[in-house]
């Protein structure tokens, strides 16, 4: 392959998706696509949180994401725990169905917040526990900040999330080079512009520091993420904060963006220890087989 085509490839595909993303569904295919889905096994809003687990877990998808396919793996790993497990979809576009958290983070967060306010009332507990995975770890903190979030949780633990945006291994940097290519993201898929690095939201978000008083902050991040680039920039600072880069506790794992977050059982067991620091048990590879 030439290297334009290696530079012009990643750029494409984003902007492709941009556009694919409202193409319009017809109600026939979301029926079926929710039909097949598999029963969760977790929003039960009648389980009550338990002395040793006394807070609800709140999962918060990724872009393109949604509140079943993105917790296939972590919701009944923390459900078996005895979690009470909770999980939204936020960020959706007209017409485009299952493939959510595409619409303005601002907004996104506003969804959040009455969710966790319904999980709370359910379960009458005091505060959350959120956990997150891309922009859904990132996301959480415009409603810590801004929208009372910091009062209603407790913790929040982001698995490769977008903290201060992505350059996609330096794409983005070449969208003011195709006129329009900008407009196009913030027309049809405005979360995916929010996440650039260097966008207004995210200058907004992290104005004034990365975290908010009286709320714990766990990031774990694999070094060979692909999409949220340089994979370091989803670190944290501040007080009460734990960076956590995957391959430090087991060398031998090789999972990328995706599959940190829909499969990877050492990055479970690393949500485990962020839950309930106090039972924390050391993560190894091992921990893959717990």
């Amino acid at each position: 392959m030439l290297p334009w085509k290696r530079v012009l490839r990643p750029l494409a595909a984003l902007l492709l998706t941009a556009a694919a993303v409202t193409a319009p569904a017809t109600t026939a295919q979301a029926t079926a696509r929710t039909a097949g889905a598999p029963s969760s096994g977790w929003n039960d809003y009648s389980c009550k949180p338990s002395a040793a687990h006394p807070r609800p877990v709140v999962l918060v998808h990724g872009t393109l994401g949604n509140s079943v396919d993105n917790w296939l793996g972590l919701a009944p790993y923390l459900k078996v725990r005895g979690y009470c497990v909770f999980s939204l979809d936020y960020g959706q576009l007209e017409g485009v169905p299952f493939f959510h958290g595409l619409g303005p983070v601002e907004k996104s967060a506003g969804q959040l917040k009455d969710f966790v306010d319904k999980v709370l009332a359910a379960t009458g507990a005091a505060e959350a526990d959120v956990v997150g995975h891309s922009q859904g770890g990132m996301m959480p903190r415009y409603y810590l900040r801004f929208l009372g979030g910091a009062a209603k949780v407790n913790a929040l633990v982001g698995i490769a999330p977008s903290n201060h945006g992505t350059t996609l291994n330096g794409f983005t940097n070449l969208l003011p080079y195709f006129p329009g290519a900008g407009d196009l993201l913030a027309k049809n898929t405005p979360a995916l512009a929010d996440q650039v690095a260097g966008s207004d939201f995210l200058d907004r978000l992290n104005a004034g520091g990365d975290t908010v008083p009286g709320v714990r902050y766990t990031v774990i991040a694999t070094k060979y993420d692909q999409v949220v680039t340089p994979w370091r920039s989803q670190y944290l600072s501040g007080p009460d904060v734990r960076n956590v880069l995957l391959q430090d506790l087991c060398p031998a794992d090789l999972s990328e963006h995706v599959a940190v977050g829909l499969l990877d059982r050492v990055a479970f067991h690393e949500v485990a220890n962020a839950l309930d620091p106090a039972r924390a048990r050391p993560t190894t590879c091992a921990s893959a087989f717990d």
